[in-house]
């Protein structure tokens, strides 16, 4: 059993949003094994009733709060050091502080970085403490992506980001014991962009909770008697969220309804932003913060996930498949997963191709409900999180299999 200190950028529980979900998951498997230190950032106020679960389980917790408007401003900063402005973002003299102290206060085998923005506290430590770091997806891609659709100046903003994180992510994963991104694409991405450190790299993709996600008889339903409920999840102050959302309301809802007119869009997702609130009316519903997410998922007619700007798996796909639901996607996202119109992931890529891969799920339930039989065998035999996440164990030091920490299972609030 290590000792390991574990760094990530948001408070990995509960599993509400994409990179908690598997920053959490990552705990839950670190701590089967190891003892684990762990420093965080808190960025919304209701984590912090959270906190005990996770004092419970590590030998210490260490918790930097950050205000996202200041912390913003902060980071302009980073335009005169000639910096990512993602690591100012996250730069905190308190953290600093825990993690030297921490390092000398224990023996650590090694540290585990979730996100490079953290990884700024571990490289300190090296060579002692050798550094392993899950970049999840290529940040510095995704800032890339960005700035066509912005305008100026957050356009010269992202494209400026997009550079600066890179230069840091190669620097990063040339230090580091091992690095991980989420699929095979990302990996190969990163490669090409830092063939250095080609032989230092691999994939070590998302998994699901098919236990907890799956579907119930007994769970209400959420939606008014005789409504065809089409459903997009997700955090909605995040920006591709928001850009799939209004694509989905501008240019898809109206031929939706005008071939199913009892069709009502649902988005279900915490922090809906300005922009997202601005949508909701007779045919579409933004509900904000649900205590569970499962009975809008299990009783939808559809699932989409209209993402023009995505990096890596979503984990929204995976918990719509493992509720036994199929699930109407771009291009990306279902090559993402590897799975197809025969495992309930339909493609579409333009509106029209959205409403044709929807028109047999609202028309016929009874072939979408097969389909969804599908999607949730497709995702229980490829997307276990035990056999993922077991990729970074041979990185971490001898292992003892009967040493297991049992965590509570999470409600997800999304």
């Amino acid at each position: 059993m290590a000792n390991l200190l574990y760094l990530v950028h948001r408070l990995p529980y509960p599993p509400n949003k994409g990179d908690k979900v598997r920053s959490y998951h990552l705990l839950r498997h670190l701590l089967q094994r190891h003892r684990v230190f762990l420093g965080t950032f808190i960025d919304d106020p209701d984590d912090e009733q959270h906190l005990p679960t996770l004092r419970a389980l590590c030998p210490d917790l260490h918790v930097e709060r950050i205000a996202p408007r200041t912390a913003k401003i902060k980071s302009l900063g980073g335009l005169l050091s000639g910096e990512a402005l993602t690591l100012a973002y996250y730069r905190s003299a308190g953290m600093q502080r825990w993690v030297q102290a921490t390092t000398a206060a224990n023996e650590l085998q090694a540290s585990v970085v979730f996100s490079s923005a953290m990884a700024q506290y571990a490289q300190p430590l090296q060579p002692q403490v050798p550094m392993l770091v899950d970049f999840v997806d290529v940040d510095s891609a995704k800032w890339t992506q960005y700035a066509p659709a912005h305008r100026w100046p957050l356009s010269m903003l992202y494209r400026r980001e997009g550079r600066r994180l890179l230069t840091y992510e190669r620097e990063v994963a040339a230090q580091a014991r091992r690095s991980y991104f989420v699929t095979p694409n990302e990996t190969a991405l990163f490669v090409s962009q830092a063939p250095e450190s080609r032989d230092k790299v691999q994939s070590l993709s998302n998994g699901v909770d098919a236990d907890f996600f799956a579907p119930d008889p007994q769970r209400p339903n959420p939606f008014a008697p005789g409504e065809q409920a089409v459903v997009f999840t997700g955090a909605m102050d995040y920006w591709p969220n928001i850009d799939g959302v209004s694509w989905f309301v501008a240019d898809m809802l109206p031929r939706l309804r005008a071939h199913w007119p009892r069709a009502r869009f649902y988005i279900v997702g915490r922090s809906p932003s300005a922009q997202v609130l601005a949508l909701a009316g007779e045919q579409v519903v933004v509900t904000g913060t649900v205590p569970d997410v499962r009975p809008y998922l299990q009783h939808a007619a559809a699932v989409v996930a209209p993402l023009r700007v995505a990096r890596g798996i979503q984990n929204k796909i995976l918990e719509a498949m493992a509720m036994q639901k199929a699930v109407v996607t771009v291009n990306s996202c279902a090559d993402a997963i590897g799975a197809g119109a025969d495992q309930g992931l339909l493609r579409a890529e333009s509106p029209d191709e959205f409403i044709q891969a929807l028109a047999p799920l609202m028309d016929h339930p009874g072939h979408a409900a097969e389909l969804g039989v599908h999607a949730r065998a497709f995702v229980e035999q490829g997307f276990s999180w035990q056999a993922h996440l077991s990729g970074i164990d041979a990185w971490l030091g001898p292992l003892h299999a009967n040493d297991t920490v049992t965590l509570p299972e999470a409600a997800i609030h999304v």
